[in-house]
């Protein structure tokens, strides 16, 4: 049996609520260490608009100097 590569790590990370319900709470570089035990891997778009949309960028990672979101 053939095995499979591993996906690649996703380069933009969102960080999701505690409950599933409740807003994303930080925006991260993919392999961040802040981040916590569910990211969900986003696309460079999605990550900016969740910028846009007043999610907090990580402060360790800084993704909004990556995506160019500078306030």
């Amino acid at each position: 049996m053939r095995r499979r590569s591993p996906q690649p790590a996703p380069d933009w990370l969102i960080e999701p609520g505690l409950d599933g319900h409740a807003p994303a709470v930080h925006v991260h570089v993919g392999g961040c260490h802040m981040t916590g035990k569910r990211p969900k891997g986003v696309a460079p778009d999605q990550a900016l608009r969740a910028q846009v949309d007043d999610i907090p960028a990580c402060s360790h990672c800084r993704p909004d100097w990556e995506l160019g979101y500078l306030e």
